[in-house]
């Protein structure tokens, strides 16, 4: 089958760097073409020149087989491609309807907006794609993360979209949310539409791709029917050397207990919660979204004091009623949304190094540059942080290298607790190796590490132990033996409690 479009030998340099470097990618009819690459591999910069954003400085764009060259974003829709970029390009003020027709909205014989056919052209458009529970008069500020995709994708369909790019579309996105996006995208393609795919999640590339595209450094690395490449191959591919495996633990040996919590409770939220946590050791929480897997962690973190039960530090017993006095016992926590709570993107890496300790690094309340600069080299070098150096802006960095930087910033405390949750949300595969890898060091240098991951695979390859949190409830616990797929999944789907597993 011809490609609806195609671009052959595409290079693309800004200010003398090279983001492309001679690469050629086709997506056809009916088809799923997943584009994959780390983080820096050129893939935002390859959407960007097929959306009409950036002009090619070499090389050709074809759609149906006819060469064309957008000078505008505005060229590449009336081509009939249309991009769903991460950072929605929606106005919370207007409605759905508003929203979905902008720029080209129907208009009666007297060229006045006609609301009413506005309103049953979006309709029609939400009902195609199975979202029937969305209203078109909806303010679009009020909508989750799920549903604004959902009318960003409408809003393509609008406009005859033949091609969709769709960048991470579930990267912020819960787990049920996710799978709903991915039957709307098997309904576009079963419908005609050719669409690229752009994600970091392997699971959804093997499930809804035909064929799967990895840049490498700007550059063409190779095209794939899916059937034809494993995860593992594919992993090779993006970082360019052998990947043995996504999970490289490493057994540390398992020292005495120094975190313990006895019938732990916060209001409704969490409800008698038991554990121990030793040093050495890496236990792993699972459960679905709204389990109460994070509202544990802001309790023993401080941000949610416990209401009921007992901590101990040490076998002593302790009460945190803050997230500074977690820190001074040695707890440290990394949050889920590193954007919102773990970083100040405009802020450099230095500062945001030191936001943990300034106390620690200041007279009075003067910072110490010097020591602060000291700092934040050394945690740079140490946690292999890939930047221009300590005063590059945080905003600037990879996901993986923010994600760096939190976990530096907690580590630079000395904690003896270290709570990850969701360690490696929204980071490439190479950079997930990488966190991986650092977690797994931790542990063997002593730290004992509570992880929250929404990914199974990731508790089962990573863990020691596998606590498994529903309702509230901690409900079972594996040992890295006997924490299987489908004995962990049966547990996160379990309405009742479970008897603990020993």
């Amino acid at each position: 089958m011809q490609p609806i479009l195609a671009l052959d030998g595409v290079s693309k340099s800004f200010a003398g760097v090279h983001a492309l470097k001679n690469v050629s990618f086709d997506v056809r009819p009916g088809e799923v073409h997943a584009l994959m690459g780390e983080n820096g591999a050129g893939k935002s910069t390859l959407i960007k020149v097929m959306a009409g954003v950036h002009a090619p400085d070499s090389g050709d764009i074809r759609v149906n087989g006819e060469k064309v060259r957008f000078a505008s974003p505005r060229e590449a829709r009336a081509a009939g491609i249309a991009t769903v970029y991460q950072e929605l390009l929606l106005f919370p003020e207007l409605s759905v309807a508003e929203n979905i027709f902008l720029g080209h909205a129907p208009r009666t014989t007297m060229n006045a907006l006609d609301w009413t056919k506005m309103r049953n052209e979006a309709r029609r458009l939400l009902d195609d794609l199975d979202s029937h529970d969305l209203d078109v008069d909806a303010r679009v500020g009020s909508l989750s993360v799920a549903n604004r995709q959902r009318v960003e994708i409408a809003k393509a369909l609008s406009q005859d979209a033949r091609v969709l790019i769709m960048d991470e579309p579930t990267a912020a996105l819960a787990d049920a949310d996710a799978r709903r996006l991915m039957d709307v995208v098997r309904r576009l393609r079963d419908r005609g539409v050719a669409i690229v795919y752009v994600s970091h999640r392997m699971p959804e590339i093997f499930a809804l791709a035909t064929r799967v595209t990895v840049l490498r450094d700007g550059a063409y690395v190779g095209t794939h029917d899916i059937g034809d490449i494993t995860e593992a191959e594919l992993v090779s591919m993006m970082v360019g050397r052998p990947v043995d495996q996504l999970f490289p633990k490493v057994d540390a040996e398992i020292g005495a207990p120094v975190l313990e919590l006895r019938q732990v409770g916060y209001r409704d939220e969490v409800e008698n919660a038991s554990f121990t946590l030793r040093a050495g050791e890496i236990v792993g929480i699972a459960g679905l979204i709204g389990s109460g897997r994070t509202e544990l962690a802001l309790t023993i973190f401080g941000i949610t004091p416990a209401t009921s039960g007992e901590i101990l530090l040490d076998g002593k017993p302790i009460a945190i009623t803050s997230p500074k006095q977690a820190r001074d016992l040695g707890i440290a926590y990394v949050p889920e949304d590193r954007g919102l709570q773990g970083l100040i993107k405009s802020q450099t890496i230095r500062e945001n190094l030191s936001l943990a300790l300034l106390d620690r690094i200041s007279t009075a309340t003067i910072v110490n540059r010097a020591r602060e600069s000291s700092l934040a080299r050394e945690l740079i070098k140490r946690f292999g942080i890939r930047a221009r150096g300590p005063e590059q802006r945080v905003k600037q960095l990879s996901g993986g290298n923010q994600q760096k930087v939190v976990l530096a910033k907690w580590v630079a405390t000395e904690p003896r607790v270290l709570i990850m949750d969701e360690p490696t949300r929204g980071i490439d595969v190479g950079a997930k190796a990488e966190i991986h890898a650092l977690m797994s060091r931790l542990a063997g240098q002593g730290l004992a590490v509570l992880m929250i991951s929404s990914e199974l695979p990731e508790v089962l390859g990573m863990s020691d132990r596998v606590l498994v949190m529903n309702n509230g409830r901690i409900v079972a616990e594996f040992d890295r033996a006997q924490a299987t797929p489908d004995s962990v999944g049966a547990a996160m789907m379990q309405t009742q409690d479970l008897a603990e597993v020993a």
